[in-house]
């Protein structure tokens, strides 16, 4: 039977349709894959191992999963991951990264049929939600089917939390469904201990994200990328990585003449508004190149870590709006400059821990373009705050073999093995 949930979800996308329906229809996310979004698909064989469910929302979460998947597999004894994944890029982005690894599958919404044919579907002994992401009826049938439920690579921020509060008897309830949750510090946990999770099921574990950064100068494809794109070796370059809309004109007005700017929007329905604001920049999409721009747009995806390689300074997107920043460890360890906004809520314990040891420039808005102009112009600066970010990065790399450990433990009990 329907759960009372069920009732709540369809309420709320009936009520919201008049806005999400248009929209999904104007960014084409109308032709996404329907059957897998209400849980049907392929029955995974039976591998003999215990089998673990990594929920991975997006591509951050996906990329932070990539050397758990390694570690999972080559445990002792092994065992069988399954990234499912929420949206159109997490998908492509985990298809990708996974190939011949493990198998990937389309997460789907929250509702109770749904769940109960994923579950069927993949029948896993343990599930690892990555980072957050707990859902009602998940937690629900995993605990009428006994399968244990850990969050990994757990955060809960400021404004999540408070949100949570406003709701604290409903989130105490929909938190007591886990089984434990390893998280990235002890400001995360004592969030997570607010919404009622004991002592005992709370272990602070650090990120996997540093554990994904590969420290190297030398980046695959970087140079086909510069060359494809027509970008003038000559010239200082700064990459904007995974930006939102209303930071692209503040970043074409911030680099100053004789500066290449390179954006890489987060989500390919913000292209071509990127392109507009961008004013004639060189489309990757289109297989356009430059003689003498110096404003290009990377509208594709899985090809930001190779426009890192070509930086001389990067500016981590998202993080000048509302939406809590994107990711700054990976250009650190390519031994770029990072300049970060304002909003860091995505990454607070880290985005802490790097501007504590002089390894990011912080600004706003209206200082954007005089740190843009300090860093460019001092090599001697930017060569500690590499080394101190590199050093850093090393210092606190480990946390994915504690997850591995924790979710091998939780399945093995289940399993019997």
């Amino acid at each position: 039977m329907p759960r009372p949930i069920d009732a709540l979800y369809l309420a709320a996308a009936i009520a919201g349709s008049p806005i999400w329906l248009p929209r999904m229809i104007r960014t084409g996310k109308i032709r996404t894959d329907w059957r897998a979004r209400f849980g049907h698909g392929e029955t995974l064989p039976d591998s003999g191992r215990p089998r673990v469910l990594l929920h991975a929302v997006s591509v951050g979460e996906v990329n932070a999963t990539d050397l758990l998947v390694d570690a999972l597999t080559e445990h002792a004894p092994p065992i069988d991951p399954v990234v499912a994944t929420t949206t159109d890029t997490g998908f492509a982005r985990a298809t990708s990264l996974f190939e011949g690894r493990c198998a990937v599958v389309r997460y789907p919404f929250d509702g109770s049929a749904a769940i109960r044919r994923l579950l069927d579907r993949i029948r896993p002994d343990a599930i690892g939600l990555v980072e957050l992401e707990v859902w009602p009826n998940l937690l629900a049938e995993a605990r009428r089917r006994s399968i244990p439920v850990a969050v990994v690579n757990g955060r809960l921020s400021a404004r999540s939390h408070r949100r949570y509060g406003r709701i604290r008897p409903v989130a105490r309830r929909l938190f007591d469904g886990l089984a434990l949750a390893a998280v990235q510090d002890e400001t995360y946990a004592g969030r997570f201990r607010s919404m009622g999770l004991g002592n005992d099921r709370v272990r602070v574990t650090g990120s996997m994200k540093w554990d994904t950064a590969r420290i190297t100068d030398d980046v695959e494809h970087a140079a086909e990328l510069g060359k494809a794109m027509g970008i003038d070796p000559t010239k200082p370059l700064v990459v904007a990585g995974s930006t939102a809309p209303e930071e692209h004109r503040m970043l074409h007005e911030a680099v100053p003449p004789g500066v290449q700017l390179l954006c890489a929007p987060r989500k390919p329905e913000w292209f071509d508004e990127a392109a507009r604001e961008l004013g004639g920049c060189v489309r990757r999409s289109r297989g356009e190149r430059g003689d003498g721009e110096e404003r290009f747009l990377l509208d594709t995806i899985g090809e930001l870590r190779a426009a890192y390689g070509l930086a001389d300074l990067v500016v981590v997107g998202r993080s000048f709006v509302d939406l809590g920043g994107s990711d700054m460890i990976e250009p650190i360890a390519l031994g770029k400059p990072v300049i970060v906004g304002p909003d860091l809520a995505n990454f607070e314990a880290i985005a802490t821990d790097l501007l504590a040891v002089d390894a990011l420039v912080q600004c706003d808005r209206g200082g954007l373009e005089a740190a843009i102009r300090s860093l460019l112009g001092d090599p001697d600066r930017v060569e500690g705050m590499v080394a101190r970010g590199r050093s850093h990065i090393r210092e606190r790399q480990g946390a994915t073999l504690a997850h591995a450990e924790m979710l091998a433990d939780l399945a093995g009990r289940r399993s019997g093995t």
